[in-house]
């Protein structure tokens, strides 16, 4: 499904009342993907760099890596982040030599305010199977999880759980996950643990994050 880029904040809306009902949340979605990817996006002023960094699902060795260069499609609205990048997201899998079984996304998915993130708007865009891994808790509310690694809360949003709020290391902050597309939160939990060997972020955003900032200064073709 081809990204589309609305005028005007009334339309980004009507977009996201569109494809909301195409959301699958219910999954399961891989419990052992063999390529998972993350996905991230670095700003320049209007110029962006959206990048792909595909890792084996059990070494989390990077086995693709693809970065598209690109201009801002939507001024900075809360709520409607998707819409400033998802064309260049868009064309960044799909030049991949092929799809990942996962996509872990750095924002959101059902964690929104209008129940359309980040994550569920690329899922449903490319039929990925797609997962949000928050560093903040955009919305809702929730009590701290233990201290120890694998604890978690719900994350709730007018009485409805949107998503975990789940610690992935010892005493350090946790990282807020949500579903995306195609994946129940049980399923995004235990990849994020998977992909939280070392660090509180998954090693897709990780690298994702860095590959995203190098497109930047290594002046990937921008148009």
């Amino acid at each position: 499904m081809k990204a589309r880029t609305p005028r005007t904040i009334a339309e980004a809306e009507a977009i996201q009342d569109e494809l909301r009902p195409l959301v699958d949340l219910t999954g399961p979605g891989p419990l052992r993907p063999a390529r998972v990817a993350g996905v991230d996006v670095a700003y320049e002023g209007e110029r962006l760099s959206a990048a792909v960094a595909v890792l084996d699902g059990t070494t989390l060795e990077v086995v693709e890596q693809v970065v598209v260069g690109g201009r801002v499609a939507f001024d900075y609205v809360p709520g409607l982040l998707a819409f400033r990048e998802m064309p260049a997201l868009v064309e960044a899998l799909g030049r991949l030599s092929a799809p990942p079984d996962l996509v872990v996304c750095d924002g959101y998915g059902l964690a929104h305010p209008r129940r359309f993130g980040l994550a569920c708007h690329l899922g449903v865009l490319t039929g990925l199977p797609t997962i949000g891994v928050g560093k903040t808790a955009f919305v809702g509310s929730y009590s701290a999880p233990g201290t120890t690694r694998g604890s978690w809360s719900d994350l709730v949003l007018d009485g409805e759980v949107v998503g975990r709020v789940l610690r992935t290391r010892d005493g350090v902050k946790p990282v807020f996950v949500s579903v995306g597309h195609r994946v129940d939160l049980e399923t995004a939990c235990h990849n994020v643990l998977a992909l939280t060997p070392r660090h509180r972020l998954p090693e897709t955003t990780r690298i994702s994050d860095r590959l995203s900032r190098m497109g930047l200064i290594e002046n990937v073709a921008f148009e």
